[in-house]
This record gives structure tokens, sequence and C-alpha cells, in this order.
């Protein structure tokens, strides 16, 4: 069995699930349209819980895409494939999607660099967000307009660029010094008050 064809029969098996379990379709959907708000709103938080290692662990994720989706674009000039709903027939399609090319998956990029690298910070959450990520990247295959490959490779680049970020992170020092500076100002613009003590 080819690459190719190992490809189609994987994201057939995985697809065709969505016919058979069809109660799970909407959760897919879900999962696949609207956790990257989830992601969003998260980093929001950490960010303004105003910690040092959470901002640190922002701005490692946040390099960590950069690069995963320089990687990503440089690769998809290599390999290319068209979403498997315009390629093959009685594909179980739940989402509107353009036709263009699906190598690599950008969500499964966006959400390994963000999740490995909250991993990477936050140790004792690790299962909840690996979790969420590989749902992500399955819910992609899912509903029709990723391969598995896409979705691995995206993984794969994802991964590895924060692993990357975050070792660099924690050596370069002008990641430190930027955040100082920002930190300043942000004190000058949104202050923040201090809790009275009782006497």
């Amino acid at each position: 069995m080819g690459v190719s064809e190992l490809n189609i029969h994987l994201f057939r098996k995985i697809n065709d699930l969505g016919k058979e379990y069809t109660y799970l379709n909407p959760s897919f959907v879900i999962i696949t349209e609207y956790m990257v708000i989830f992601l969003a709103l998260s980093v929001v938080y950490f960010w303004f819980t105003r910690t040092e290692n959470n901002r640190m662990m922002i701005i490692s994720a946040s390099f960590a895409f950069i690069l995963a989706e320089i990687i990503g674009k440089t690769a998809g000039k290599f390999h290319s494939n068209l979403q498997p709903f315009a390629e093959l027939s009685s594909v179980n399609q739940l989402i509107d999607k353009a036709i263009n090319n699906s190598f690599p998956s950008d969500h499964t990029i966006l959400f390994f660099s963000f999740c490995v690298s909250f991993m990477l910070f936050k140790k004792k959450a690790s299962f909840l967000w690996i979790l969420l990520a590989m749902l992500v990247g399955l819910s992609r295959i899912w509903v029709g307009v990723h391969y598995p490959f896409d979705v691995l490779v995206g993984a794969l680049v994802g991964s590895i660029s924060a692993v990357l970020s975050y070792i660099l992170i924690q050596r370069v020092k002008l990641f430190n010094k930027l955040l100082e500076i920002y930190e300043k100002v942000e004190k000058n613009l949104l202050p923040v008050k201090e809790k009275s003590k009782d006497l």
C-alpha cells in the first residue's frame, strides 16, 4: 500500500465514522470550528494574569506558531494536495471550506504549537492540553477537510516548533528584556490596584 493509498485508507476509516455515529457529528463540528475561540480566550487569560511564567509561555507559544507556520508553508511548496472532499467521492463533509492546498493542516499547527507550549510550561495540565490538540486534529479528518497525513505533519511541525521555541526562550535574554519594557508601559497605562490591608 503506497503512501497516498494509506492516507486515503486512514481518512476513510475516520471520516466514515461520522456516517455511522451521526450523533457525534455536532460535537466534532463544534471542536473544529469553535475551539479556536477557547484557545484565544485562554491566551488572553494567561497573559493578563500578569505572572512572568504565563507571559513567557504565551511569548514562547506565539513564536512557536510563527516558526511552525513558516515551516508548514515551506513544506506546502514541496508537496500539496487538495482537501479530501475535493478529491474523493462520498466524503462526509460537515463544514464549508474553500478548495486549496490542505497540506499541512494549519489548525493542527496552531493547536499543537500552543498546546505543547502550554504543556511545557504547565506540566500539571499537560494531558488536557495535548488531548485538546489531538481532538482538534481528529476533528479536521472527521469533518472531511483534511487527510490524516495533513494532520500528522501539522502536529509534528507544531510540536517540534514548540520545543525549539521553549529552549530558545529560556536561553535568549532579549525576550525577558522586551517583556520588562512592555510591563513598565503596561503598569503606567493599566496600573494594578493593590489590595488594602486590614489594620
